[in-house]
């Protein structure tokens, strides 16, 4: 063999051991927070660790406070190719499917972030998620959560007692529900009219938010009572994309976007931790009484939590299937019993 067929050879041989370069991809995502909210700065780092572990092979181009479409319709516009990922949450899509109250809110159920969590990793829920938002044409990706909310109040919120009566802002769906089973008397109202309804005394109280939110809110200007640790709700915020689009890239790629995910996650929730006990303590030297629920009344809560949960189980058969999947890890965790399952 001749010097040159042997070059020619070596040549080929390199050619073909080495692997096409990957596709540069840029993803159109949308979010409802702003660049200035805490959130909005941790989705700043979740962009630049996928560009920066990619090689800047994937580029994202992020569109903050839902300036391209209305928060709600931001799933509709990433399944109609308008956007790429949807990064609000599943709860925004309960018209489309009462199964996604079960990925958005389980109102009640979990007792930290960190337990919700397990759940979508170890506790069968990214499968079961997984089978609604393939349905819909979208593919899930993961959560971030920044934990329990806390309820506000003029008046003590010290017992599920306390709630006999209570006027208090509920946005809609199936926290009405509960709070109403309990005596409470929720109001529906936009985020927007809770500080005019407080000061006018439309209503004794609201769910707003976590309690570091509600201090930024500036709800303890008026009111002095709240519930922390919080028990009655935990958003799931979720970075969701169009199954085309996640099916067209590369496995490295997906698994870049799932491991920045998940350092988003967690991030997401240790911030949150550590914002809620630094308010905790600045309310409690303000005057602001903590009201941190006993056992007894949580699981009371729970109780009727779950009463709503099997109405709305009824609704479809992906919402029997979710909450079927949340009871049987809340009794792994002890949570609830297997005869309240």
């Amino acid at each position: 063999m001749t010097m040159k067929t042997l070059l020619a050879t070596a040549s080929a041989v390199v050619l073909t051991a080495v692997p096409a370069l990957s596709q540069e991809v840029t993803l159109r995502i949308q979010t409802h927070y702003a660049t200035e909210h805490p959130s909005g700065q941790l989705a700043q780092q979740f962009i630049d660790d996928v560009e920066t572990m990619s090689g800047g092979e994937i580029a994202i181009e992020m569109f903050y406070s839902s300036s391209v479409v209305g928060t709600t319709e931001t799933w509709d516009a990433a399944v109609n190719g308008i956007l790429d990922c949807d990064m609000t949450g599943g709860a925004y899509q309960t018209g489309k499917n009462a199964a996604f109250q079960f990925v958005g809110d389980i109102m009640g159920g979990y007792d930290t972030p960190w337990q919700q969590i397990s759940w979508l990793y170890y506790g069968g829920g990214y499968d079961a998620a997984q089978e609604l938002y393939n349905a819909n044409d979208m593919q899930l990706i993961g959560w971030w959560l920044y934990g329990q909310e806390s309820l506000s109040s003029s008046s003590p919120v010290a017992t599920i007692e306390d709630l006999e009566g209570w006027k208090f802002r509920s946005p809609p769906g199936m926290e009405t529900e509960i709070f109403e089973e309990l005596g409470a008397s929720p109001i529906v109202m936009d985020f927007t009219e809770i500080f005019t309804a407080l000061e006018t005394g439309i209503i004794d109280g609201a769910d707003a938010s976590g309690l570091a939110n509600n201090v930024g809110l500036g709800l303890y200007d008026i009111v002095d009572h709240a519930t922390y640790p919080g028990f009655h709700s935990m958003p799931s915020d979720h970075l969701a994309c169009n199954k085309s689009v996640w099916d067209g890239l590369s496995e490295q790629h997906q698994r870049i976007i799932d491991t920045a995910m998940q350092k988003l996650t967690l991030h997401t929730t240790l911030s949150n931790e550590k914002k809620n006990a630094e308010a905790a303590a600045e309310l409690r030297e303000q005057g602001v009484t903590l009201h941190d629920w006993a056992e007894e009344d949580r699981a009371a809560f729970r109780e009727a939590a779950q009463t709503a949960w099997d109405r709305w189980a009824e609704k479809t058969p992906e919402a029997a299937a979710l909450v079927e999947s949340h009871k049987a890890y809340l009794t792994d965790l002890g949570l609830i019993s297997g005869e309240d399952g």
